[in-house]
């Protein structure tokens, strides 16, 4: 490991009543030059493969120079289908076609590489995965969602700053090119409000919008800025037509932001989550845009995070992250009270 610099936390005015202020302390990073060894933790999502793929392969169109993936620990959650069900076949993969070690317990991943990957399907176990990382002192990028609930990921927050540690967690979705795009597009005058769309698919072990939905809410944010005030939700399961076809739900979530913009989310379920993908409309003073195309792979969220193991800087303030957590968290008590507007502060106090 060669050079030390400092890293300091961003952390948002609202965030103030948990201690996250404070400065974090140097910590150690490779050479510029050199590739940064990265380790992953939780090896059941098949981002495990397209991150290793797009990062170990030169020859691939996706490739991003800078980082190697060398090693990696299973992880799983045994309640979740979408875990255990697939991380056998995505560790084989990595071992068999990547050559990458597969390590019994987070310190020795920490002790075998530069920066980390943590990949857990499961928001729930990332507290814990986290702290023998921040231990080791390795930079490390958490998958979405950050944690199971906002509580850890406020502790996560206060641990990276304790230790002088610099994370961040980001969807792929915000550094879609339209996300970029639609941004600040000229032409359409002042930017009034943006509406969002994704598929917002339940694990039943999370609050709603972080399995799936996090990723349009990710888009929200990147649009709008942090600053949201409260949230409202509005949820409905529909019928597929025939007997025992089973249920998808509809979703509709609307923000406050502290200088009176809204933003808008609407989501799908089942079937249709498949149908919409995901989009972006602007509404400007003199106009309207919508987003064209569908997003790319993982490319450009990989460019940053090359980016943040280089320089510590995280691409999204972790203050904002928070507010992300907290702005689905209120959306869950809005519809259990409902539908009426919850303010952030609720969740986040």
């Amino acid at each position: 490991m060669g050079r030390h610099f400092t890293f300091t936390l961003q952390i948002h005015a609202a965030l103030a009543a948990v201690a996250l202020l404070a400065p974090c302390t140097s910590f150690a990073q490779t050479d510029s030059g050199a590739p940064i060894k990265v380790g992953i933790i939780g090896l059941d999502t098949s981002h495990v493969i397209a991150f290793t793929k797009s990062l170990n392969d030169p020859t691939d169109p996706q490739y991003v120079p800078g980082l190697q993936v060398v090693a990696g620990y299973k992880g799983g959650s045994p309640d979740v289908e979408s875990s255990w069900s697939r991380v056998e076949g995505f560790t084989k993969q990595l071992q068999d076609k990547w050559h990458v070690e597969i390590v019994p317990d987070i310190p020795t991943l920490c002790s075998k590489v530069d920066a980390v990957l943590l990949e857990s399907v499961d928001g729930r176990p990332h507290l814990e995965q986290v702290k023998p990382v921040f231990a080791a002192h390795r930079p490390v990028f958490i998958d979405k969602p950050l944690a199971g609930s906002y509580k850890d990921a406020v502790e996560i927050a206060r641990l990276g700053k304790e230790a002088g540690v610099p994370w961040f967690t980001a969807s792929s979705l915000r550094f879609w090119s339209e996300t970029t795009r639609l941004k600040n597009p000229p032409g359409i005058g002042d930017i009034l409000s943006y509406d969002v769309l994704g598929p917002t698919i339940r694990e039943p072990h999370e609050p709603s919008m972080f399995n799936y939905g996090v990723h349009a809410v990710e888009m929200l944010y990147q649009l709008m800025g942090p600053g949201c005030e409260s949230v409202t939700m509005q949820t409905t399961t529909h019928n597929y037509p025939g007997a025992d076809k089973g249920t998808w739900n509809e979703d509709v979530l609307i923000g406050r932001w502290k200088d009176g913009r809204l933003g808008v989310m609407r989501g799908f379920g089942g079937e249709p989550a498949r149908l919409y993908a995901f989009s972006i409309t602007v509404y400007g003073s003199k106009g309207v845009l919508h987003s064209e195309g569908k997003p790319e792979a993982y490319r450009d969220l990989l460019v940053e995070i090359v980016k943040f193991f280089r320089t510590g800087v995280p691409p999204v303030a972790n203050s904002e992250s928070l507010e992300t957590l907290a702005f689905m968290e209120a959306a869950d008590l809005s519809v259990k009270r409902g539908g009426v507007a919850v303010p952030l502060s609720e969740i986040m106090h």
